[in-house]
């Protein structure tokens, strides 16, 4: 009985991988590749296509390689480029013939970001569907680092640090769990062809389980969980809210051609379970950091043994980088929320006005609420900016490296974990003690 359940789990697991159904997902929402008419040998049979959870990450266009950048493994961005031709079979099994009379206005289009380790710009693809194209893009950004710069200061300054600050320490270790687990699977996007990629921005990082998932799912369900009955609205509406997002976040992965349908649900499962780890304990955590005199070193060691053990799973990758960017992150807000509380600042509301209630929305609090969050961004990414254009210079001076290839620099470990974690220790250290003070000196508190 056991066994008969573990053989119809794997099967199970093993259609849920297959790029076909990522591919046909695309189809329906519009999206067609501009592959080569005539396919290669090695895209039929038993390939590595039909078993893409076997198979190991490629290093598309870089050194030494000898795939070309592309698209995928068998994309050349440099060979003619076509639609479906009349003889096709669509991903879902139609006729292309039978569609052409119907086809809507299409759109070529490229991924609007170059890889960040290869530099591979992609191929282009065809959009039939230009509100689906906007919509799951918008999905996948709410995964991105420029969602996260804007999103935790703004719920920090404007609205609750006290969720916020938590969220930080949930969506760190979120993402350590999920870009560790990446580099011990190691498995690899879904083939292309069939799938488009319309994202290449992560192309060569391994792919299970989504991280984008992960914490496009951690983020609103602890953002609901931090703040129902400590804020006063209907259990239903948080729910919903939650849910649509995270839904959004992991079914735009699948339209990016980034991951499989296996990917993401292990994704959003795996970050309920680390959810469910954290949520009696995020509390006791969050006090700790506040008052334990000795608070500050147990964050720093404890947050760069992880990133060393990260950053020894596997060779260079942009999944260690960003593993080392949120540790970072984490050890200079919890350092910041330290400081913080020893001062006396951004003291919590007391438990007796709880539930708390949005004030008013008149046209002056929504001007100061614009005024801190752009002053304070501002201060965050000229933060960012001047440290990078220290830091990376410094370091390979120190180790005797070459500065003129910051992309070749970075690939060295004694380079990008230090970096990673200068930086991003001052950046989040910024957000949450520094960027209040300058509003208090600029009286917008």
């Amino acid at each position: 009985m056991a066994n008969d359940f573990v053989e119809k789990f794997v099967r199970l697991c093993n259609h849920l991988q297959h790029p076909r159904h990522v591919a046909r997902f695309q189809y329906v929402c519009g999206v067609k590749g501009t592959f080569p008419v005539k396919p290669t040998e090695s895209d039929g049979g038993d390939s590595e296509t039909e078993r893409p959870g076997l198979r190991k990450r490629v290093q598309q266009g870089g050194p030494g390689s000898d795939v070309p950048a592309g698209n995928g493994a068998t994309g050349d961005a440099t060979s003619p480029q076509v639609n479906w031709s009349q003889g096709d079979v669509t991903p879902d099994g139609s006729s292309a013939a039978a569609a052409a009379d119907v086809e809507p206005v299409t759109t070529r289009a490229k991924p609007l970001r170059r890889n960040s380790l290869t530099g591979d710009v992609g191929q282009e693809f065809l959009i039939q569907n230009k509100f689906l194209f906007y919509l799951f893009t918008f999905g996948t950004e709410l995964g991105n680092e420029m969602f996260f710069i804007a999103f935790f200061p703004f719920l920090f300054w404007n609205i609750d640090a006290l969720v916020s600050r938590r969220l930080i320490v949930v969506w760190a270790w979120n993402l350590f769990v999920g870009q560790s687990t990446k580099d011990m699977v190691r498995w690899s996007r879904p083939a292309s062809p069939p799938v488009v990629k319309v994202e290449v921005f992560y192309n060569s990082e391994y792919s299970m389980p989504s991280t984008h998932a992960m914490t496009g799912t951690a983020i609103p369900f602890c953002l609901f969980m931090l703040t129902y009955e400590r804020w006063q609205y209907s259990f239903l509406f948080g729910f919903c809210v939650a849910l649509s997002w995270s839904v959004l976040v992991c079914v735009s992965r699948i339209y990016m051609g980034m991951h499989s349908v296996l990917e993401v649900i292990t994704g959003f499962l795996y970050s309920l379970l680390i959810l469910a780890f954290f949520q009696p304990i995020l509390g006791k955590i969050d006090n700790f950091y506040m008052t334990d005199p000795f608070a500050p070193l147990v964050i720093i060691v404890s947050h760069v043994s992880f990133g060393l053990v990260a950053f020894s799973l596997d060779s260079w990758s942009t999944s260690r980088g960003d593993t080392a960017q949120a540790l970072g992150t984490g050890v200079g807000a919890a350092i910041g929320t330290h400081v913080n509380h020893q001062l006396g600042l951004l003291l919590d509301p007391p438990l007796s006005s709880l539930p708390l209630t949005l004030p008013p929305i008149t046209a002056g609090l929504v001007v100061l609420a614009l005024l801190r969050f752009f002053i304070g961004v501002a201060v965050i990414l000229v933060t960012r900016m001047v440290m990078k254009a220290v830091t990376i210079p410094f370091l390979c001076r120190v180790f005797g490296l070459p500065s003129d290839d910051v992309r070749q620099a970075r690939q060295h470990m004694k380079v990008e974990l230090p970096y990673r974690y200068i930086v991003y220790s001052v950046v989040g250290f910024s957000c949450v003690c520094v960027v209040p003070l300058i509003f208090r000196i600029l009286n917008l508190v």
